[in-house]
């Protein structure tokens, strides 16, 4: 069964978890790629841990360091994390994304993904071809290599 994990939550079971990271709406008009993602990993009838690094409501403590700790411990502690990068000039930025994936390209738990529409990508792919972190350009795709490097 799948269970979602959102920031400042605590997870502290022995099973697979995937870290979903990549940039968050910051504006109303901008859509969320969170719920399909969590739509797309129950499709593929993922059991474990889905952590998502966004409160539950959305609404972030002003506490920049608490939020940086919890960060740090749970990309350490998931077993992959899925990197969905859907940039665009003016809207999901991803400047935090962007240090989460310096954290963790040599890690060999995580997956790059991005569309093809997206903009600013080419020294995440390149640091990616570097440390052979197996790249996709679809959401789906990008889940579906998340599941494995989860479960093996």
């Amino acid at each position: 069964m799948l269970e979602v994990i959102y920031a400042h939550q605590k997870w502290d079971k022995n099973e697979p978890c995937i870290l979903l990271a990549g940039p968050r709406p910051r504006i109303e008009e901008e859509d969320s790629w969170y719920p399909r993602a969590i739509e797309l990993l129950q499709k593929l009838n993922f059991n474990g841990g889905v952590i998502i690094p966004i409160p539950a409501d959305s609404k972030f403590i002003d506490e920049d360091a608490m939020q940086a700790q919890w960060d740090t411990e749970y990309l350490e502690r998931a077993t992959a994390i899925a990197f969905w990068i859907p940039r665009g000039l003016n809207t999901l930025q991803g400047y935090t994304t962007n240090i989460h994936y310096g954290m963790t390209v040599k890690s060999k738990k995580i997956v790059l993904g991005y569309p093809p529409s997206a903009v600013k990508m080419r020294y995440l792919q390149q640091l990616a071809d570097l440390h052979n972190v197996e790249t996709r350009t679809t959401l789906y795709s990008t889940l579906c290599v998340a599941v494995k490097l989860a479960t093996k």
